[in-house]
């Protein structure tokens, strides 16, 4: 590619030895032993300190793990709590379900805002797991006071089975705290993982093979956790007491965070690099002033071969700097980067207005971002899949055989944890004996490409969903037949696929987005699968209403009425299977024509 400025071109050393570059180079972020922001003086000694590595470990890891026990054992039986407590019918229920963890899956996104532009990841972790104990005490508060939550159901012979419903008041405290937990995960999950990349050096080897463990003892971690809080927690719930389900996870929580805090000494903490979204707003402002002075021409390949230059300023003394080479991907933008008339004062060198010239690495990483947007949105009814497990797999399990053996039985809040057995069994042997194998064959160092991973993903959701409709059809009839219950073990086959899916699909999309965003962005990043998580749950909520709404005709009970047996849940699974076959066609029309992020390059910026 070719650029031609109009006007006067000023020959200028400092440009010259600033700008002209094929390959291009900022500063990484500032680090430093405490919180607090670092002076100009201190970025040379904080670039030098070595990280805080493994030492540190216990502290991020144990308050991560907590999080997710507090929350995770609360999500998975949550549906019978307001099923069987508050005495909300399955819709409702289902909806503030759905509600609830689309909130949750949403604030992770504001949480890595808040954190990369504004107060670091180390202070959005510690606000957020105060306001996760808080919620968790809220909920323990509200079944330990009878007033908070509805009076037990009577049994009437005339009458039947009575329950009264939550008045506004106990609502009121339900939300409270859904909404102090929403928080806490808002800050804690976009967080963490980047928190704990932090504390490793990327530029050295044992840092990168640190960073690569942390992100297997996260997932191991993250798994082992889950099935604790689908076994044993949804167990206490269900056969000792709501009260001591709810606080042992906060009590948990509250180790957790005194835990995190005693790591502090020994942190690395890295400086916000201020709001994405007006490094965006920058580059888009840039390119279009200069819509009309940089005319760009096709079959050139070397950039800066017409004598353009473009803005690249130094990286600091003594820091590791991450590159990204410029591309063609809409280059319109990359006029942003191009130096015209009046861009950089003469006497320092800087750009003299941000709104005019932006640096060739913040205008490729506003290029990342937009390469990932057309992929993304393609994963969502993926996650609408998967979550049925929660909702109606939950109610579908009440109405089923739940023994195993003569003396065990499953709880209904439990059944997930089939999925997470089969993600545990199943992570370490694609990683250990299916990779090598597919790697010699595809030439490709993880066996298959991330996106080709996702894929995979969203096919085994849609036929995962197709098998679970069978087995409503099935349990249904044998129920309206009259016959004994089926046993549980046919969810088995559909959880075992849902697990599968959530192996390739979003382990798969966590890799994604933390090798195509740049590291600045990685909490962003992060939270996107977050937010995957809360649109699905978005979209399951009005897929939910509008199946409530318009299958109830001709004086017949409606898809998903509250007696599952006369509703046809089944046929509600074959939509989701037919939306997820619609979604897959999209992902693969994108994925086929989607560009990798090219190599990043590591540069020492003292040779600048």
């Amino acid at each position: 590619m070719e650029m031609e400025i109009e006007g006067k071109k000023k020959k200028l050393n400092l440009i010259d030895y600033l700008c002209i570059k094929k390959w291009v180079s900022i500063s990484s972020s500032s680090t430093s032993s405490s919180p607090e922001a670092l002076s100009s003086a201190d970025k040379k000694m904080a670039a030098q300190r070595k990280p805080g590595g493994w030492k540190t470990m216990p502290f991020v890891l144990g308050n991560e793990t907590f999080e997710r026990l507090s929350s995770s054992g609360l999500m998975a039986n949550f549906t019978v709590f307001l099923l069987t407590v508050y005495h909300l019918d399955q819709v409702s229920a289902s909806n503030l379900m759905n509600i609830w963890s689309s909130l949750s899956n949403f604030a992770p996104l504001l949480g890595a805002f808040i954190s990369d532009a504004y107060v670091g990841k180390f202070w959005t972790i510690a606000f957020s797991s105060v306001a996760q104990i808080l919620g968790m005490l809220t909920l323990t508060i509200i079944v330990s006071l009878p007033h908070l939550h509805p009076s037990p159901c009577t049994t009437a012979p005339a009458v039947g089975q009575q329950c009264k419903a939550p008045t506004r008041s106990q609502m009121g405290f339900l939300y409270i705290g859904l909404g102090l937990l929403s928080i806490g995960s808002g800050g804690i999950s976009p967080c963490s993982i980047p928190f704990g990349v932090d504390q490793f050096d990327a530029s050295t080897e044992d840092g990168r093979k640190g960073i690569n463990s942390f992100f297997n003892w996260y997932y191991t971690s993250f798994t082992a956790v889950l099935i604790i809080a689908l076994t044993v927690v949804v167990y206490i719930q269900d056969s000792v007491s709501w009260v001591v389900g709810f606080g042992i996870p906060a009590g948990l929580m509250f180790c957790g965070i005194v835990m995190f805090f005693m790591g502090m000494p020994l942190y690395v903490y890295v400086k916000p690099e201020g709001s994405i979204f007006s490094s965006i707003a920058r580059v888009g402002v840039a390119a279009y002033r200069k819509r009309h002075k940089v005319h760009l021409i096709h079959n050139d390949d070397q950039f800066g071969a017409s004598g353009i230059v473009y803005y690249d300023p130094p990286s600091l003394p003594g820091s590791v700097v991450t590159k990204l080479p410029l591309t063609h991907k809409y280059r319109f933008l990359n006029k942003a980067a191009v130096v015209t008339d009046g861009d950089i004062n003469s006497d320092n060198g800087k750009c003299t207005n941000p709104w005019r010239l932006t640096s060739i690495q913040q205008m490729e990483e506003v290029k990342c971002i937009l390469k990932v947007i057309p992929i993304w949105p393609a994963t969502i009814i993926c996650s609408l899949a998967i979550m049925q497990q929660g909702t109606f797999t939950v109610s579908q399990a009440l109405h089923m055989d739940r023994h195993l053996g003569p003396h065990f039985q499953i709880p209904a809040g439990s059944i997930f944890v089939v999925s997470l057995v089969s993600i545990a069994l199943w992570v370490p042997v694609y990683d250990h004996v299916l990779v090598p194998h597919l790697r010699k064959w595809t030439g490709k160092e993880g066996g298959i490409t991330m996106l080709q991973r996702i894929g995979i993903g969203l096919g085994l959701s849609s036929i995962a969903m197709v098998v679970s409709g069978f087995v409503e059809t099935k349990r249904r009839a044998t129920a309206i037949s009259g016959g004994p219950p089926i046993s549980i073990v046919w969810l088995f086959p559909q959880l075992i696929m849902m697990g599968l899916a959530e192996a390739f699909g979003f382990i798969g999309q966590i890799e994604f987005y933390n090798k195509e965003f740049p590291e600045n962005l990685m909490s962003v990043g992060n939270s996107l699968t977050s937010v995957t998580w809360g649109i699905g749950a978005y979209v399951s909520s009005m897929l939910v209403n509008v199946v409530h709404r318009t299958t109830a005709v001709g004086g017949r009970a409606d898809w998903l009425t509250e007696d599952i047996n006369a509703g046809r849940v089944d046929n509600y699974y074959f939509v989701i299977a037919a939306l997820g076959g619609v979604s897959l066609v999209h992902f693969v029309y994108i994925a086929r024509r989607y560009v990798y992020k090219s190599k990043v390059h590591i540069d020492d910026g003292a040779k600048v």
